[in-house]
């Protein structure tokens, strides 16, 4: 993930208005941080909520406002990042989730992905699986996740890095519920085939 792929994203997105606003919006922030809290919540309704286009693969879901507050955390400390996800709605923290690859924080942002690991929502646990928690997420907890994601019927496309920790661990796992759902007459979820292929001629 580049910022450079979300800054030539938000230039076709804004409007002038729009831009203006961002503009001075990341001087206000570079001048005072704390004023990252004030500006947040108000992407939305300054720049707009439409779906972001662009040809980078790894921003294809993204929404013009997530782009935009991902310009506005690039420098932010984690105190202040975990400030606007705590005190956040959900496409504000899913913004916050977006934004973690590129943001300078080391493993310290792994309380705010596990915290969206802990909810329901399947916005924020698919943005809570993309390559931050590739690369930081402690493979067990991520193995669950990805369980999570098949028993919510979130797409396992969104989760980053599936192929490279893909284990013997995370098929065995994905077999067991396979096996389960057979066993209650419950369909397999396709999404299963992506881990364990060999479910395909079984099924058939």
């Amino acid at each position: 993930m580049r910022i450079e792929s979300i800054q030539a994203a938000v230039n076709k997105a804004l409007e002038p208005s729009g831009a203006m606003w961002l503009a001075e919006a990341r001087s206000q922030i570079a001048a005072d941080p704390a004023a990252l809290a004030r500006l947040f919540p108000a992407v939305g309704r300054k720049c707009g909520r439409g779906q972001l286009w662009t040809d980078d693969p790894e921003l294809i879901g993204w929404t013009v406002d997530d782009a935009v507050r991902t310009l506005l955390l690039i420098g932010a400390g984690i105190a202040d990042v975990t400030a606007v996800y705590n005190y956040g709605d959900a496409a504000e923290r899913r913004a916050v989730l977006r934004a973690l690859p590129l943001l300078k924080i080391g493993d310290s942002g792994l309380p705010l992905v596990q915290d969206a690991l802990r909810t329901n929502d399947t916005r924020l646990i698919a943005a809570a699986l993309g390559p931050y928690s590739a690369t930081h997420l402690p493979i067990d907890a991520w193995r669950q996740a990805v369980l999570k994601c098949v028993f919510l019927g979130i797409p396992l496309a969104w989760v980053a890095d599936l192929d490279r920790r893909r284990d013997a661990e995370l098929v065995r796992m994905m077999r067991a519920f396979a096996d389960e759902r057979r066993a209650a007459g419950r369909p397999v979820p396709p999404d299963l085939l992506m881990i364990v292929p060999e479910l395909r001629a079984e099924e058939g």
